[in-house]
């Protein structure tokens, strides 16, 4: 999908803030599911919207969530993904691990018997060639993964900005994560709170020299998977998991709708100017607005018998179902703001000029004027028509994600997860707290 200019925010993501659209290459939507929305939408067959909309969520539940860690060669990237995983080094489908470069090609691992719609994938690091951070991204495919974990140690440096800059224009969610820090904290002078916190504003300050969003940052040694940031990175996974899986689909569905909407506006504009209603919708009189305003909610979906379809197939008897009472309430409310006469004039489009009104101008007997006053009802109800079409995709996502949550709450029978396992780490070199670029 093209990047839209501007794009509802979805408040109901917690931890996605912007809008963040499904990629070409993503197997979230086909060209198929993009068309059958837009064709129901500019037919007006809203309660079919609502039918594709289940249908697109129920084929991403069963997508597979890929998760990429990537970083600088020696940023300990396996040994990372080992430790996340909780398994040693030396168990069986444990990440290979040594001081020599081990990780050639992307290789994939399990995140645990409780997700095994996750995916951890372990990726060759930067700079052990001259390839540059483009080349690297590409033949890694990056953009097929939906979270990206940079992993640093020793300096923050540019390639992992120049990692984080690409996943941010990308709009790709992701972690930056800081190893090693056993090795940081056996080796510097300064106290524990300051060195942490000098890492951070390290990270931080090279992050927003190229204007990128600060992202979750967790700090952790691989030794200790149970202590530092661990805990916290593993329950920001689990929350952001379930919404991860669908990352996207509000804006990116909406966007489908919001332009299917747009170009059924200007075909019935054109309609509009040729004064041409009376052929395409059956509307005895031109100038009746209430004639026209039900001729267009039923064009767009929005008449009472539709939106009670609706409700009824998303077992919800509030979201949409009070959408024309509100619209009704609006319509009165400007009619007792006008004259008598003209209100009445305006329910019923009588033209009054030869009664003597001298006061009255006959506003419906212009063509520009009717012209208007239709072209007005046209986008009162399209604007109220995306509002309804987004209620629709909000609720279906939001409800998606509540079963998700109490599914992965509730009991499941799976082999429990391997017990923590504490591994020596081997004595640190001292170092002159000089050479670390992050610390002094």
């Amino acid at each position: 999908m093209e990047e839209a200019v501007e794009s509802p925010e979805d408040k109901q993501f917690e931890y996605f803030s912007d809008a963040v659209f499904i990629p070409k290459d993503s197997n979230t939507l086909s060209v198929k599911d993009i068309k059958r929305i837009e064709t129901a939408v500019k037919e007006g067959k809203v309660v079919e919207v609502v039918s594709i909309v289940k249908e697109i969520i129920h084929n991403v539940s069963r997508n597979k969530i890929k998760i990429a860690v990537t970083g600088d060669s020696g940023n300990g990237m396996s040994s990372f993904i080992n430790a996340l995983r909780l398994i040693g080094h030396e168990e069986k489908d444990s990440a290979p691990t040594g001081v020599v470069r081990t990780t050639k090609k992307p290789a994939c691992y399990f995140f645990d018997s409780h997700s095994p719609y996750v995916e951890l994938w372990d990726m060759p690091g930067l700079g052990a060639t001259a390839q540059s951070v483009e080349s690297y991204l590409e033949e890694m495919q990056i953009s097929t993964y939906d979270l990206i974990i940079i992993v640093a140690s020793e300096q923050f440096s540019s390639n992992h900005v120049k990692l984080a800059i690409t996943m941010q224009r990308m709009r790709k969610r992701f972690y930056v994560v800081w190893t090693k820090l056993d090795r940081d904290l056996s080796t510097s002078t300064f106290p524990e709170p300051q060195l942490l916190q000098n890492i951070q504003r390290n990270i931080q300050e090279n992050l927003q020299k190229e204007k990128v969003k600060e992202p979750p940052m967790f700090l952790v040694s691989v030794f200790k998977p149970e202590s530092h940031d661990f805990p916290k990175l593993r329950e920001t996974l689990q929350k952001d998991l379930p919404v991860i899986q669908y990352y996207g689909l509000v804006d990116t569905l909406y966007q489908v709708c919001e332009k299917a909407v747009n170009e059924r506006v200007e075909s019935i504009k054109k309609s509009i100017d040729e004064d041409n209603l009376h052929t395409e919708f059956g509307i005895s009189y031109p100038d009746n607005a209430i004639e026209i305003r039900k001729a267009f909610h039923k064009t767009f979906g929005v008449d009472d018998k539709s939106l009670h379809q609706v409700d009824l197939e998303m077992e919800n008897t509030t979201l949409v179902g009070n959408f024309n009472a509100s619209m009704e309430s609006q319509e009165t409310q400007r009619y007792q703001q006008d004259d008598w006469v003209l209100a009445w004039l305006y329910r019923t489009g009588t033209r009054l000029g030869s009664m003597g009104f001298d006061k009255v101008k006959c506003c419906f007997s212009s063509h520009y004027n009717r012209c208007k006053q239709q072209k007005d009802a046209l986008d009162e109800t399209a604007a109220k028509a995306k509002e309804v079409l987004l209620k629709i995709l909000r609720h279906s996502i939001s409800s998606s994600l509540g079963r998700f949550r109490q599914l992965k709450s509730s009991p499941q029978p799976c082999t429990p997860c391997v017990p923590p396992v504490e591994i020596t780490p081997p004595s640190p070199t001292p170092r002159d707290p000089s050479s670390l670029r992050l610390l002094g």
